[in-house]
């Protein structure tokens, strides 16, 4: 009798074991199927009405949960005035751009204005993803860190009438993190993100490889210990390989609330730590293990914007603008949708 009862039980926990893997392929597959497919309309509730406009997901990508962004950093070179690279970036198709500051700011001394820029936003269905702008918010001096502020409500202010929400704060102004003053750091990006709260438009910790800040853990553990509710990083594909940064454990961060991330790829020579930011390459013709990242970044929550960001010579001496923008698009496409499955 009680090995009647052993086995029972021994069979009970068997078949619950089963119905325990077969549910776990079961909610796999569905994430590979369906369910992918149903988060790309998902995505357009991370920025709530905004995206309600943009109509542009072509067929063949209407089922990719991320949006497909520019930094105009990969048009320098073409030297476009800003209302022209909004018009070319949303005629090559993608969803969103990141604008740097210094062309805003030849626009409106040339006359032009915040509100106009909105409105060409507006009618080419363009997400203001990012401002790219430079200020000394986190340097040893007090001086500069004032002088900071000042320039960073002005651009937000800006920012804010052009309907972005977020704005890049690399750390400028050290050499190095210094281990010991963590919680100096975290008060003085604390001290940006209240001033974000006063004019609506988010400054965003940006990761460098080569820079002071170069390491994904002293960038989260800076934004972690700011205790504002609104901090965000900015990570870059090239930045996190070139900082020596592990791409195993990125997912311990909270994908949900990092809004943008830029998109590039590296090659295999130089080593890693002897890479300049022109030898970043388009998505796919280096060694970036998309495949493994992209979906680590999205069961991590990640629904934000993947947008393209290249300094690369070669391609400017080689494509007009035109040309560097279907590159850029088609080929982050192919990754991130050979990477998800789609």
């Amino acid at each position: 009798m009680k090995i009647i009862l052993s086995l029972r039980t021994n069979n009970q926990k068997s078949i619950k074991l089963k119905k325990i893997i077969q549910k776990s392929i079961s909610r796999r597959k569905a994430i590979q199927s369906g369910l992918l497919l149903t988060m790309g309309s998902i995505t357009s509730t991370f920025y709530g009405s905004e995206l309600k406009s943009l109509g542009r997901p072509s067929k063949e990508r209407r089922d990719l949960p991320f949006r497909i962004s520019l930094n105009t950093s990969t048009l320098i070179h073409y030297n476009l005035g800003v209302d022209e690279q909004i018009r070319m970036v949303a005629k090559a198709g993608f969803d969103g751009v990141e604008l740097w500051m210094r062309d805003i700011m030849t626009y409106l001394s040339n006359g032009g204005t915040a509100s106009e820029l909105k409105s060409l936003l507006e009618s080419n269905n363009l997400l203001l993803e990012n401002i790219i702008g430079f200020s000394k918010w986190c340097s040893d001096k007090e001086e500069e860190r004032d002088e900071a502020l000042e320039q960073l409500k002005k651009e937000m202010s800006i920012i804010a009438e052009m309907g972005g929400k977020f704005i890049a704060a690399p750390v400028q102004g050290i050499d190095a993190i210094n281990p010991d003053k963590y919680q100096e750091y975290a008060k003085r990006y604390r001290r940006i993100l209240d001033l974000g709260d006063s004019t609506g438009v988010t400054p965003i910790l940006e990761l460098w490889g080569m820079g002071a800040l170069n390491k994904v853990a002293d960038c989260a553990q800076i934004a972690i210990s700011s205790g504002h509710p609104k901090a965000k990083i900015l990570l870059d594909f090239y930045h996190v390989y070139r900082g020596g940064n592990s791409w195993e454990t990125i997912d311990f961060l909270n994908g949900a609330i990092l809004p943008v991330m830029h998109m590039n790829d590296y090659p295999a020579s130089p080593s890693f730590n002897k890479l300049n930011d022109g030898d970043r390459v388009l998505p796919g013709e280096g060694i970036c293990d998309y495949n493994s990242i992209i979906p680590k970044m999205y069961e991590a929550g990640f629904r934000g914007g993947f947008s393209v960001e290249l300094f690369n010579k070669g391609y400017w001496e080689s494509m007009d603008a035109e040309t560097m923008l279907k590159e850029s698009y088609e080929k982050s496409l192919k990754v991130l949708s050979t990477a998800m499955n789609i």
